[in-house]
This record gives C-alpha cells, structure tokens and sequence, in this order.
C-alpha cells in the first residue's frame, strides 16, 4: 500500500520528460487493450523504449521518486515460494528445467500433500515471509488437483501469511474456486515481448496467458505477472513486454522481474547472459510505468552481488523471493540477506497475526 508518511519526491523536469507521462496521473487511467494494439495505451511503447534509452542515472531518480511517492523505500515485501508438483511438464518454454522436454536431470514429483506444504510454509513465516507462494508444473490444473492446492491456500491463510499460486492455465470457473478459497495472489508471466514470445514457447499462446490473467482480474483477485529477461530478447523486446504489463486493464499488482537461470539441458543454456546495468534498467521501468505495483527480484538473484541487487532496491524493486531454494533453482540464502537488509537499513514487511 502507499506510504502517505513518506516525504513526497517530484520528479524534476528535464530534457526528456516530453517523452513521459506524470506517474501519478497514468495510474488513474484505465484501458482496454484489445487484441493488435497492445501497448498503444498508457504507455505507449516508443514511451517505454525512451524510458530505457535515459541516461543511468537519471533513469534510476526518476524510478526513485515515483518510488517514494507510492512505497517507504526502506521496506522489503519477503516472498517464499514452494514447487507443490515437480516436473513433467508438456510445455516446450525453453527456460524451464521443469519440461518434459529436455533432459535436466530434475526429478519428478508428484504433487505435494496438504501438511507437508503447511508445514513449509510455517516454517516461511517463521524465516520472516510475509507471502507464500505455491507452485505446480501443470499446463493447466486438474479438479481434483485444485481441490488439494485451494485446502492448502486455507490453512497457509490461516497461518496469516498472504498465499499466491502459479498453476498455468485457469478458466473463469477455476479462478473463482480459487477465489473462493481464499486465494490473495495468482502468478501467470507474460514471460517476454508478443513478437518475441514464438521464439521460447510454441504450446502455449500470448492471447492464452491474457486470457487467464483476464479470469483472474475479473473474479477479483490480485493478478501477479511479470517477465524473463536475458533470454536473447531485445531491449525492443523488454519495452514491449513492459508496456504491455502497463497497459493492462489493472497493471499487475505484483511484478516479478526473473533474470534467466540458465539450466544445463534446456535450450536457452548457453545465451549470452544480460548485462547488469540492462536488468536495472528493467527494473527501473517497471517501477516508473507501474507505480503502485510491487516490483520483485525473482529469479537469478542468487548470482547477483550486494551492489547490484543495491542498485535494484534504488531502482524500485521492493519485494523479493526469500529462502534457500525457488521453484527448481537455488536462492540467496536467509541469513545473506538479513545482512544485506541490515547493511542497507531495510526492514521487511511484517505479516499478519492469525485472528
């Protein structure tokens, strides 16, 4: 939620700024972006594109003070995300070590029961977690599936913590029962740019992951969809994707920014890694065309040193994924980032008591 007792930072004009909207006047605006002319609205993508092309810093004080008119920038939102179901697949995305596609050497594993994802999410809370997501490797989720995940999302609730989940695929019917139980959060990324997609994923379309972020929105839950970066794309490409998350009918109230893991096996294992000061950029974007939104390091914070993941924090980011492990990858680890939190003098988020 905004911070009303943080001093409020204008963004000073410069040279550049005929090219951007206010931040405080685009998040009251909302579209429709139809089919064909995404990223034609609140931020169209020769916008976007100008925001990535400013000068470092004067692109990171801007993301800066739009930051501080709508966060206490001394506050990190802590994440933990468990894979509930493991492997297997059928999806061919070319980032993931989870297809069945590939050969990664990842065991499979059948979906989790109940206690054992309450019981790691008790531990989440007590690590400092305030959100704890679930993960399953499905294209879309079974009835019966959903049955174990939606009683798991009422005990983690009933824990205090806020519950997210990423599960592919929803219909209307199936954002609604998860509504029911109580869900807060549901993951789906657009993953990359629409002209690019094509070039990591065949088995699923862009207008499919529209379509269920739209179920999501229109039951009422919190939509949480971000991208991967570093996967060969374009800084065209990362615009796109960015302005497309913008111009949504609600931008995502949650917007994981994942730099790419690389997994020996899959087929983007050996692409040229992006350059850090292209991520914060990524990051600082994201925070200047969604203002209110909480930007998350997600994945590939474990290879980044303290001063970039610093740079980050300056940059808008204002959540992370928090433990040892994500999905199938490795993460910093809890005690580095309590003194990385401690060096910086930021606090984590608390969560909520059980009533």
């Amino acid at each position: 939620m905004p911070n009303n007792n943080v001093a409020q930072a204008p963004i000073e004009p410069s040279n550049s700024d005929s090219l951007l909207t206010d931040a405080r006047q685009t998040n009251s605006l909302t579209i429709k972006v139809e089919k064909g002319t995404r990223g034609a609205g609140r931020w169209p993508v020769d916008d976007v594109k100008a925001l990535f092309d400013l000068p470092f810093n004067d692109l990171l004080y801007k993301a800066q003070s739009v930051h501080r008119e709508n966060f206490d920038p001394n506050r990190l939102q802590l994440s933990s995300l468990l894979s509930i179901k493991t492997g297997a697949c059928p999806e061919d995305c070319k980032y993931c070590p989870q297809s069945a596609r590939y050969k990664t050497g990842l065991e499979v594993e059948r979906l989790m029961r109940v206690e054992s994802i309450v019981q790691a999410a008790k531990k989440a809370k007590a690590n400092g977690a305030a959100r704890f997501c679930m993960g399953a490797a499905w294209r879309s989720p079974k009835d019966a599936d959903l049955q174990v995940v939606e009683e798991a999302v009422r005990q983690v609730k009933d824990l205090g913590l806020e519950t997210c989940a990423t599960l592919g695929m929803l219909n209307a019917q199936q954002a609604a029962s998860l509504r029911d139980a109580g869900l807060d959060y549901y993951n789906h990324n657009l993953d990359t740019s629409e002209s690019y997609y094509k070039e990591v994923i065949t088995t699923r379309t862009y207008q499919d992951r529209l379509d269920t972020l739209a179920h999501v929105r229109g039951v009422g839950m919190n939509v949480c969809s971000g991208g991967i970066v570093g996967m060969g794309e374009s800084r065209q490409d990362r615009a796109e994707l960015i302005a497309n998350l913008a111009n949504l009918p609600e931008p995502p109230q949650s917007v994981p920014i994942n730099n790419l893991v690389q997994v020996k096996g899959t087929p983007l294992d050996e692409v040229e890694p992006l350059d850090d000061f292209e991520f914060i950029r990524t990051i600082a974007v994201a925070r200047i065309t969604m203002p209110t939104s909480y930007v998350r390091l997600s994945a590939g914070r474990e290879a980044m040193n303290d001063q970039m993941q610093a740079l980050c924090f300056m940059a808008g980011a204002n959540s992370v994924f928090y433990g040892e492990a994500l999905l199938t990858t490795s993460n910093a680890s809890v005690e580095h980032d309590r003194e990385l939190m401690a060096k910086l003098g930021i606090d984590a988020e608390s969560v909520n008591e059980p009533a």
